[in-house]
């Protein structure tokens, strides 16, 4: 399978590019590889609908900052595990490209193929679809570390249990509509700067559905769905980030009249934790140890996902030093390895001595080792934690 191409190279706009160049930019490639300029080039049509990917991604601020933050990982791996909403996930049609983004260019695009130079395809009926639902969920650093499972309460619009959501009170509640004569969809030509084009447009009467309900559900009111519940298994892969949003198909509300569900959005938050701080998939621990660990060195435990895990303290270790435990960090969301524990080295300096301690200090302040000026390079804790990792 060919690798995928950078959305933005896709659509020709900078990493920066704002939500006008992106639809200009999605508009410009859309009518230059349009079916209807380019009839049986397959060529023209993939190019069709990678630029209808990209801007699906690039156009929504959540899914352009996920991408933006873990590329094509972010996308094609949460809808493999049955998230991923959109297009993002692969496997779209033309026909999903039109009712999407037919608006872009002024209803040229209708809702379904138009006919270049008045030729006419025929488009399937619309489908009413329900609202998603936006949930959040708290996950701990080993639940992300691990992945997890869990399982919510969702109050939602489900179907009505007595018209099976049709809104119609049994098979002889409905009549042909009489706008679009049972078709969905009502046509017109018009004349374009493709030439002379027909579209098409769900059908104001019957919503698309070619039908209109002539004894409504007396349960539901002839609205198809209810108040009501249910229990959601949500799967949550390793690495996920605060923000990141799961989505998980066809478990939001449900649709007027029969149609789609919409979707469950999951959003991730991220449980503080006391001793460890995540940056990326690196977990950063600041250690304090005493006076006289630091110099003459010593065994000291920190903290882990797992548990703890004893290190060792080199005699004369200095504040800010940074050791790293490798691998014990989070895993990559893309499923390539795992980040560390960065330990950032802090001294604990008394704040109060007796009588006798400071007698000894003060003897310790005549030793050689002590009068010696150490030279140490005038650096920041940060700083030095770049020194690090060069």
């Amino acid at each position: 399978m060919a690798e995928k191409r950078d959305y933005y190279e896709v659509l020709g706009v900078e990493r920066n590019a704002n939500a006008d160049e992106i639809k200009k930019a999605y508009r410009k490639a859309a009518i230059k590889y349009h079916p209807d300029k380019n009839p049986g080039d397959k060529e023209a049509e993939e190019k069709f609908k990678e630029a209808a990917e990209a801007y699906d991604v690039l156009s929504n601020p959540e899914k352009r900052a996920r991408y933006d933050q873990f590329g094509h990982a972010g996308m094609s791996g949460a809808a493999g595990g049955g998230y991923g909403g959109g297009f993002s996930g692969g496997g779209f049609s033309m026909e999903d490209i039109f009712s999407q983004f037919g608006d872009i260019f002024g209803g040229h695009f209708g809702g379904g193929f138009s006919g270049f130079s008045g030729g006419g395809r025929s488009r399937s009926r619309s489908t009413n679809r329900g609202t998603d639902i936006r949930v959040k969920v708290k996950l701990t650093l080993a639940e992300i570390a691990a992945g997890t499972t869990k399982k919510l309460r969702i109050t939602k619009n489900i179907a009505c249990d007595k018209c099976g959501g049709t809104g119609a009170n049994g098979a002889n509640g409905y009549s042909t509509c009489s706008t679009c004569n049972g078709t969905g969809v009502v046509t017109r030509v018009e004349n374009t700067f493709f030439g002379r084009m027909q579209t098409q447009s769900v059908c104001p009467a019957c919503g698309g559905t070619g039908k209109v309900i002539t004894s409504p559900c007396d349960k539901c009111n002839g609205e198809g769905t209810v108040k009501g519940s249910e229990v959601v298994e949500i799967k949550i892969p390793a690495g996920v980030g605060e923000g990141m949003v799961l989505t998980v198909a066809g478990k939001g509300n449900a649709a007027r009249h029969g149609g789609v569900n919409g979707d469950l959005l999951v959003v991730v938050e991220e449980e503080r934790n006391p001793q460890l701080v995540r940056d990326g998939d690196d977990l950063i621990h600041n250690l304090n140890i005493t006076v006289t660990t630091a110099l003459l060195g010593g065994e000291v435990e920190v903290p882990t996902i797992e548990g703890k895990a004893k290190i060792k303290i080199a005699p004369g270790t200095h504040a800010g030093k940074v050791l790293r435990l490798r691998g014990k960090g989070l895993p990559s969301v893309n499923g390539y390895g795992h980040g560390d524990i960065l330990v950032v080295v802090d001294i604990t300096i008394p704040s109060k001595l007796t009588a006798e301690e400071r007698r000894l200090v003060e003897q310790l302040a005549q030793q050689p080792s002590f009068q010696a000026a150490e030279k140490v390079e005038n650096q920041n804790i940060f700083e030095r934690m770049k020194s690090f990792f060069r």
